[in-house]
């Protein structure tokens, strides 16, 4: 049996939550950057985010990979348009620990589909796992009819960039957040297509 054999795929669940959450954490970054976004306590927050139904970390925006029954990763992903009523909702959250996040800007817009977070738990690296949920992501994005798919990565992240590229994203602008210049990366989408190569 082949290792991608072992992997599924399925849109998250409320259940989901803690994965979803380790994910957007390792999204996030550092610890630094972590507390000042969420706090001290910023995994609870995170677990709250994922599993509240409307903010930008929802569940209802998640798919997730588990391997024989073990969270293995997930994406997040939203239409741009979206962005403010979803961030809306995170913040109403954050106020709620009494976090006021510095640093975020608007990290996507109408016209794009958003892969908001996307992660694979150590363990798993180099299966594929990744590759196979930005293509899940993508089909997602062309059922609803989108035609373009994007996604920030850093500077200094070069290994994250060129698998990217490697699958068609390329670079369309700067963007600062999180106090870190980001490369805004764009790919555009064929219904024709079903896979990634």
């Amino acid at each position: 049996m082949k290792l991608s054999d072992q992997i599924h795929l399925r849109e998250a669940e409320k259940c989901d939550a803690p994965i979803i959450a380790q994910i957007v954490a390792m999204a996030i970054g550092d610890e630094h950057t972590l507390q000042n976004y969420c706090g001290t306590e910023y995994m609870s927050v995170l677990e709250e985010l994922a599993s509240s139904d409307s903010t930008q970390y929802s569940w209802k925006n998640a798919i997730v990979a588990y391997i024989d029954n073990i969270p293995a990763g997930a994406i997040i992903c939203y239409d741009g348009a979206s962005l403010e009523t979803l961030r809306k909702e995170t913040f109403e959250i954050l106020k709620k620990y009494e976090i006021k996040p510095k640093g975020i800007s608007d990290e996507t817009q109408p016209g794009e589909f958003y892969i908001d977070s996307i992660g694979v738990l150590p363990q798993f690296r180099s299966w594929g796992i990744g590759k196979q949920l930005i293509d899940a992501a993508s089909q997602k994005a062309i059922q609803q009819g989108h035609t373009n798919i994007g996604l920030l990565v850093d500077f200094q992240n070069s290994n994250a960039e060129k698998l990217y590229t490697s699958i068609g994203f390329a670079r369309k602008n700067i963007v600062q957040f999180f106090g870190h210049e980001m490369w805004h990366l764009q790919k555009g989408l064929s219904k024709d297509r079903q896979n990634i190569d």
